[in-house]
């Protein structure tokens, strides 16, 4: 799961290089001309949605998206791995929820076409479902080797 993890680190960032580079392009276009490509000022917007997701579940495998190490450092073993449980545990709710209301937004959305390109919505949408599962399977992970930690035999 490493190596697919770190990849989605590396789609992150190729997702951002195309971002810029849109974003590069429409500013000198409108510089140089009187008017922009029609549609391109849209592709940072919505890959905006999926580089978050990306970037996120990229973040969650190694354990650096919801982490406070300073605060969390100071706590004694026990209150420590307690707070990864709960903290977890209320992740993988709120990703739960996401995924279960982007099973009826998509759907919806993939009837709706952007003004500019034409493209359905429910590809940018869909950037909710799937970094939602992408994001739970580190999460749950986690959650499971803080379980065991807590019934770990002192040794």
């Amino acid at each position: 799961m490493t190596r697919v993890y770190a990849g989605l680190g590396h789609l992150a960032g190729l997702i951002l290089a195309v971002m810029t580079a849109a974003v590069f392009v429409q500013v000198v276009v409108r510089f140089f001309g009187r008017s922009g490509f029609e549609g391109l000022d849209e592709i940072p917007r919505y890959l905006f949605v999926w580089l978050v997701m990306v970037g996120a579940a990229a973040a969650m495998q190694r354990g650096e998206h919801t982490v406070l190490d300073f605060f969390v450092g100071k706590l004694p073993t026990r209150v420590r791995v307690i707070t990864e449980v709960v903290t977890q545990a209320a992740g993988i709710l709120l990703f739960l929820s996401i995924l279960k209301v982007s099973l009826v937004l998509v759907p919806n959305a993939q009837l709706q076409t952007s003004a500019g390109l034409g493209l359905p919505l429910g590809y940018v949408y869909a950037a909710m479902p799937v970094g939602a599962i992408l994001i739970l399977v580190p999460m749950a992970w986690r959650l499971g080797a803080s379980v065991r930690a807590l019934w770990q035999k002192p040794s």
